[in-house]
Formats: structure tokens, C-alpha cells, sequence
């Protein structure tokens, strides 16, 4: 079995957590491996623990059982789109403020062990496919695990956008933007901007407006198979930005049109334990409010 284990080097600092699963999943009989979920400059390679050498993930990938992921619900955001494209499972241990994707906490990290011995079942989530068109042509594309915002710039100003369901109008939103949400993602922004909580393991498309000046725009949960196409009008005279799980941002000009689909690949997460998704919700988000 082979594992590939993959800190957030300013999380798990001096690896200490990702080398504490090696001693023990290498005991267990896997094999191990090193990566980042991100490039890293190679002079902090300089300060990394003897006999500990990074290799690259999309290297590794092909061959590897499992992903295991240490720092926040970002490192597992930024390592999801190359898993997702090769089928490998993920596990999150929690090295960040609250985690709500990771299955561990770092005082955890001997259950993962676990997955030598198959004492583990899986979780199946919903991404996105997400993409940019500009009359007619495909300039951006990406895949979400959390969400597609778009939104306002830094100035103090509100933009128009147009919402489409399968080319059938189901709302304009007159305000600071609006996120589209997977489940997963339902417990990250879209929450902050009083969007539902939907259990992850649904299968729906959840539109949340940010800060809407219209009282028809309100938060809903679309079908799964609903192709949605969020329009910049042409006779608007602002930007707006796209940004795909908190990445770099995409500049939007009047016209352009983001297209968000259910994706046909999916994430695999890894359940280590029994705990109920609402046990698990009430935990973090009292963390978060004495954060």
C-alpha cells in the first residue's frame, strides 16, 4: 500500500506531524512518500528535516492508495483537484483553526493506521466544473470543491448579475456578488453570507447572494443537474472576479459569462470514525465562535 502524505509545511511545521504518520503507517506495512499540495521556494526546502526528500504529487499519484493531507480545509482544497483527477481517496488531519473537511485532529494522527487495515469507508462528494466564456470562447476553466465566487472588486461599489437555470431566468442579483456551492462548501462562505447547511453528502447546487440589495434574491438550492450561467450584462460599465475554492482571481468584463455545472468526477474522502456529520458540524462551529 502505498500512502502519500502531504503537509501544509507552514501549518505542520518542521513536518513533525507528517513524520509522526510516517513512523507509524511505515510500522503498519505501507509505503510512504512526501509531497506538497503546493510549489514551495526551493530555500524552505533547505530547512526540512534529514531523510525527508518531497517528490512530485502528480508523480506520485498515479500509484498511490491514499492522500493525507495535514493543515487546514486550503491544503485539502488545494490537493483535491489532483486526487480528484486520479481517483485517489483524501484524509484530512486538522493542523488549522477549525478544518471542516478534515476527518483528524493532530492528536488523532494514530487512526491512521487504520487504512493498512481497511477500517475506514468512503464519502463520495460533489464538485464543479467551472468556466469562463467570452463570446463564445472558453477562457477559464476549473473544478470546485467548495465554490465559485464571483464578486465586486476592492472598491465600495455593487454589480449586476444575471442568473440562468438551463437558460431559464432565475434571478438578477443587484449587490456585493454571489457564490455558488457545493455541500461541501455549503459550511464555508456561502454560510458566512447566510447561505443553508446542507449535508455534504447531498447532491445539490447552492446559489447564496453576497450582500444582495434586492429582496427577491435570496439564497436557494438548485438540482444537481442544472446548468448555471451567471451573466455580466453587456451594457454594465463595472468588473466583477471569479474566484474558484479562494484562488487566484479571474477578471470578469461586461458580457462574459461563468457556466457552473455539476462536475463528472467526484472526491473521494476517507471516514476514519463514527462520528455523525452534525456532531462533527457542532464542534467546529463552536470552535469557530470561540475563535
Amino acid at each position: 500500500m502505498k500512502i502519500i502524505l502531504c503537509p501544509n509545511p507552514f501549518r505542520d511545521k518542521g513536518l513533525k506531524a507528517a513524520g509522526e504518520a510516517q513512523r507509524l503507517l511505515t510500522a503498519a506495512g505501507a509505503s510512504c512518500e512526501f509531497c506538497f499540495p503546493f510549489p514551495v521556494e526551493p530555500s524552505h526546502l533547505n530547512t526540512l528535516p534529514s531523510g525527508i526528500k518531497i517528490k512530485e504529487m502528480k508523480a506520485e499519484l498515479p500509484n498511490a492508495d491514499f492522500l493525507v493531507c495535514f493543515g487546514g480545509d486550503g491544503t485539502i482544497l488545494h490537493a483535491a483537484k489532483d486526487a480528484s483527477s486520479f481517483g485517489v481517496p483524501i484524509i484530512g488531519v486538522n493542523m488549522g483553526s477549525v478544518g471542516f473537511m478534515a476527518e483528524l485532529e493532530q492528536n488523532e494522527i494514530s487512526k491512521l493506521k487504520r487504512l493498512v487495515g481497511g477500517e475506514y469507508a468512503m464519502e463520495n462528494r460533489m464538485l464543479l466544473d467551472v468556466k469562463v466564456l467570452r463570446e463564445g470562447r472558453a477562457l477559464f476553466r476549473s473544478t470546485a470543491l467548495n465554490d465559485a465566487v464571483i464578486t465586486k472588486g476592492a472598491v465600495a461599489r455593487v454589480i449586476d448579475l444575471q442568473l440562468f437555470g438551463d437558460k431559464s431566468r432565475i434571478c438578477n442579483i443587484y449587490g456585493d456578488g454571489v457564490i455558488m456551492a457545493t455541500p461541501t462548501g455549503s459550511t464555508a462562505y456561502s454560510l458566512s453570507a447566510g447561505g443553508p447547511i446542507v449535508e455534504p453528502m447531498a447532491e445539490n447546487i447552492i446559489m447564496t447572494p453576497i450582500s444582495a440589495h434586492t429582496l427577491q434574491a435570496k439564497a436557494m438550492v438548485l438540482d444537481k443537474n442544472r446548468l448555471i450561467d451567471v451573466v455580466l450584462p453587456k451594457n454594465s460599465r463595472k468588473t466583477a472576479y471569479l474566484s474558484v475554492d479562494g484562488g487566484k482571481a479571474f477578471k470578469l468584463y461586461p458580457g462574459d459569462t461563468v457556466q457552473v455545472a455539476r462536475s463528472r468526477r467526484s472526491l473521494r474522502l476517507v471516514k476514519l470514525s463514527d462520528k455523525s456529520f452534525y456532531e462533527v458540524l457542532n464542534r467546529k462551529l463552536e470552535r469557530r465562535i470561540r475563535l
